[in-house]
């Protein structure tokens, strides 16, 4: 088994093909010195990445989006290649890749899609408008057309945006009565999120699925990350259609994704996609992509996962060992309770205070080293959190990659940089106590909100109020510096802000952290009623 796997993986270094003489080399179709004459950065040892300035990252977290997803198979890459070749048409292609992803999942047909997201917005389309052109064209107006989509609060999720673009209005509901109620003329679709959560309770994937399906409604499973089932367990339970990311757990191409489900609806689906002139036009998928994904789908029958398991066991095992020479690092393993990230973690924890370093400062230090390590999570802050900990994700990791890690872990936890607890700032406690109206500079756009402050000596509650959202802040003061954080709800996600700043009489500035969507600079200014 692992004699396979070692074989499914030759030629793949933990710096990625390219450190290996370029994608072409990798896969035996053009000599290394050809493709080192094609790529500028290997010739000084390095990758394409490095020559603009990006610095690749080792994979100890799983299969992210924004951490570039999965490391695509060879035979994945050798298809693109082949199909960069060659001039087809898309329908005759599409046709001719459902039918054989119908084979490979034994679900009815299949298409392929530039992502999950686009999976989920193409069965969105097929849903309200089916195949026909008028209402196609009219999206995303969706008036007299379906225009609700059902989904149990548990599966509300920041992905679901992608069945908003349509336009449609998301109907939440919270139990088996209010789900019955919820179905009417203007329902175009259900949608449940893979999860533990809707495995159980009175909102369960089956009961959902039954209801569903004596209204007569098609319901979408959004299983991005999870590993595939042949026979599907969705399909097979009574959902309509599934989505999967394809540069998951598939490791086919990042920018692909896989839908299955019944013909006459996944070939609506595809009349709504690029490159139909419709709604998800600008959703296209590629002829490298398509034949990408079906030879991802391919080796998935393939694959030796038994192998893969236990290669993942072993480097757990690899780090665990050599954390365990530190004293005081305990760790264990915690198997995966669905099936995306479907892998063992390897749960490390142990005494900030005794080690002199806890575990975001790991995390940091790791991603700063050379190489780049990225983690699953980490616990522990300086000063008041000092019980700390490091999860390690083998589940995207490259052969070499686990020798990377351990050695990382055991430099910066056995011998760590002299770390202190940042200054408090003296002086007395500024008063910020009342309301504020704060402007907000983003990279690109301004916005005007309000804050309304509670203090009680250094402690803050409050209320942060947006242009149309709120919700509830907590925070401190320190001398004249101010730090709070507050989370507005929407949909299916949340906004969170992370401000930090400067108290001067009547006004405040500084910055503000808001996640993903980056940082911005905010002024505050006191109202004073007369």
């Amino acid at each position: 088994m692992l004699n396979s796997l070692k074989e499914q993986f030759q030629g793949i270094s933990r710096r990625g093909l390219f450190r290996q003489g370029g994608l072409l080399a990798a896969i035996g179709l053009l000599p290394k010195h050809q493709v080192m004459a094609a790529t500028p950065a290997a010739k000084a040892g390095g990758t394409v990445y490095d020559a603009i300035g990006v610095r690749p990252i080792v994979n100890a977290r799983g299969t992210f989006t924004i951490i570039s997803g999965s490391q695509s198979l060879p035979e994945v890459k050798a298809a693109m290649l082949e199909a960069s070749k060659h001039y087809v048409h898309l329908d005759e292609l599409m046709e001719g890749v459902s039918a054989r992803l119908a084979e490979l999942t034994k679900a009815e047909w299949g298409i392929v899609t530039a992502g999950c997201a686009a999976a989920l917005t193409h069965a969105t389309a097929a849903c309200i408008a089916g195949a026909d052109p008028e209402k196609m064209q009219r999206l995303p107006n969706l008036a007299g057309l379906k225009n609700e989509v059902i989904v149990p609060t548990h599966s509300r999720n920041v992905y679901d945006h992608a069945i908003r673009t349509l336009g449609v209005k998301m109907i939440n509901v919270d139990t088996a009565e209010q789900l019955e109620a919820a179905f009417n003329a203007r329902t175009a679709m259900v949608m449940v999120l893979a999860s533990p959560a809707a495995e159980k309770g009175p909102l369960s994937f089956e009961h959902v699925a039954r209801v569903a399906k004596a209204k007569g409604v098609p319901l979408i499973v959004d299983a991005a990350a999870e590993t595939l089932t042949v026979p599907n367990k969705y399909l097979t339970r009574g959902a309509t259609m599934v989505a999967y990311s394809g540069g998951k757990c598939l490791r086919g191409p990042q920018a692909a994704g896989l839908l299955l489900g019944p013909k006459p609806l996944l070939k609506a689906a595809w009349l709504n996609s690029a490159p139909h002139h419709a709604f998800g036009r600008a959703l296209k998928v590629g002829k490298e992509e398509i034949m990408g994904m079906l030879a991802a789908v391919e080796m998935w029958q393939k694959r030796n996962h038994d192998a893969e398991w236990k290669q993942w066991e072993m480097w757990n095992g690899e780090i665990a060992a050599s954390v365990a020479r530190i004293p005081g690092v305990t760790s264990a393993i915690h198997q995966p309770e669905d099936l995306s990230n479907h892998a063992p973690t390897l749960h490390i924890q142990w005494d900030g205070a005794a080690l002199g370093i806890t575990g975001r400062e790991v995390e940091k230090l790791l991603m700063q080293g050379t190489p780049r390590i990225t983690v699953g999570g980490a616990g522990g802050n300086r000063p008041d959190n000092m019980r700390s900990s490091i999860t390690v994700m083998p589940y995207m990791m490259m052969p070499g990659d686990a020798r990377i890690v351990a050695d990382a872990l055991y430099a910066v936890m056995s011998k760590p940089p002299q770390f202190t607890n940042l200054p408090v700032p003296s002086g007395a406690l500024a008063d910020v106590d009342g309301q504020w109206g704060m402007h907000l500079e983003f990279v690109s756009g301004s916005a005007d909100h309000n804050v309304v402050f509670e203090q009680k000596a250094g402690k803050l509650r409050g209320t942060h109020h947006g242009e149309i959202l709120s919700g509830d802040l907590r925070g401190a003061v320190q001398g004249n510096q101010v730090n709070f954080r507050s989370a507005h709800k929407i949909q299916g996600t949340s906004l969170g802000y992370d401000f930090t700043g400067t108290v001067e009489g009547d006004s405040m500035h500084g910055t503000v952290a808001m996640g993903e969507y980056g940082a911005a600079k905010w002024t505050a200014t006191r109202h004073r009623y007369a």
